[in-house]
């Protein structure tokens, strides 16, 4: 019994002592990550509706929007039409962005095609082509296919993976599907990384289209039903019609939290602005 007694007495004092010793301190909260902000614009080769220059308002549109990624299409690099003016390096300079260019087409003596603008830094920017079968007869009797550009820029939660592609516009869905099954190709092998993939831009298709219904399918998410404000008509600006400009997410980790159609008159289409968390915060 003795043994016994001065075990329970030197398991008082510990325990007395635990009882004594100042609290660990609390881990510090982890700061929520900023939202990230996305625009989604078809800027018309930088005129307006009427045919108008507007580079200007285009770049006044996107610093007005505070986004932190905007997906252009249809932009001109030294094509005569626009005055032999490289349009992604002019909306560089007025908003202060990085820009990438994907030439999906030889015009003019120069490039038309799209660009993605980029509030941090870019590691790489790629255009993948989109070829059909049988080849499009395009602008200026080009047979060049489209393209889908794929930028990836380092976000403040890492890496971050952006699709951008401007579809065929033509009535038949024969071109359209294949390109949308090469943009969803492109996707998926971005997705192999873990890393969140973003998927935007004018798909020249409505909600209800076999388009859609097949990238719906496939597992892209269209993340205007989640959160967009209204019905998300963009075309024509003057008082659209179509909802065909769109911004999906393949994968996990990205929640939208807010949506709006943006209204000016910058561009024959209207722009979308997209409100997101990314990584589950």
């Amino acid at each position: 019994m003795p043994r016994l007694t001065a075990i329970a007495a030197r398991t008082a004092l510990l325990l007395a002592g635990a009882a004594c010793a100042p609290a660990a301190p609390r881990a510090a909260a982890v700061p929520e990550a900023p939202p990230l902000r996305v625009l989604v614009l078809n800027m018309h080769a930088g005129t307006d509706a009427a045919g108008r220059d507007n580079l200007p308002r285009i770049a006044a549109l996107v610093r007005e929007s505070a986004a932190d990624l905007v997906l252009l299409q249809e932009v001109d690099s030294a094509v005569a039409r626009s005055g032999r003016v490289d349009q992604p390096a002019a909306l560089a300079r007025l908003t202060g962005f990085q820009a990438r260019f994907g030439n999906a087409l030889a015009y003019q003596g120069g490039g038309y095609g799209i660009a993605t603008l980029s509030r941090w830094p870019v590691e790489e920017a790629v255009l993948a082509r989109l070829p059909v079968d049988p080849p499009q007869d395009r602008a200026g009797g080009s047979r060049e296919p489209r393209g889908v550009l794929r930028v990836t820029v380092s976000a403040p939660w890492g890496r971050l993976h952006v699709l951008n592609t401007h579809l065929d516009p033509s009535g038949d869905d024969r071109w359209r599907r294949q390109e949308a099954d090469s943009v969803l190709a492109v996707a998926r092998t971005l997705a192999g990384d873990d890393r969140p993939v973003l998927v935007g831009g004018d798909f020249n298709s409505t909600p209800e289209s076999a388009v859609q219904a097949a990238l719906r399918a496939a597992g892209l998410r269209d993340l205007w039903p989640a959160c967009g404000t209204g019905d998300g008509l963009t075309y024509p600006a003057a008082a659209p019609v179509k909802r065909i400009d769109y911004l999906y997410a393949l994968g996990g980790g990205v929640r939208c939290v807010a949506a709006e159609v943006v209204r000016s008159d910058a561009s024959d289409h209207l722009g979308v602005l997209f409100t997101l968390r990314v990584g589950g915060r």
